[in-house]
């Protein structure tokens, strides 16, 4: 299992956190954002995979954004499990 630490773009929340076990996702924390509601998104993907939590999440906005912090978190997964596979690949 992989850390990871992915620096968001264009929303209130400025970092997430998470674990990456094969494609599963877990221990998901994000610092800033509306609390509440990224603890809730955070508990309903927490165990799912990087396909689940991209057809879930991916293109959500936020007000006259044209992302989210869900979307930001589909986007996080995606670059971490891209990144694992050409580490993987590499050796």
């Amino acid at each position: 299992m992989a850390h990871y630490q992915y620096r968001t773009k264009g929303v209130c929340a400025m970092l997430i956190d998470f674990d990456l076990d094969g494609e599963q996702v877990k221990n998901i924390s994000f610092t800033g954002g509306c609390n509440g509601n990224l603890k809730a998104i955070s508990k309903l993907v927490d165990g799912m995979t990087v396909d689940y939590i991209e057809s879930k999440l991916k293109g959500n906005t936020c007000g006259y954004k044209d992302t989210s912090c869900a979307d930001q978190l589909a986007k996080a997964v995606r670059a971490a499990y891209n990144k694992q596979q050409e580490k993987e690949q590499e050796q």
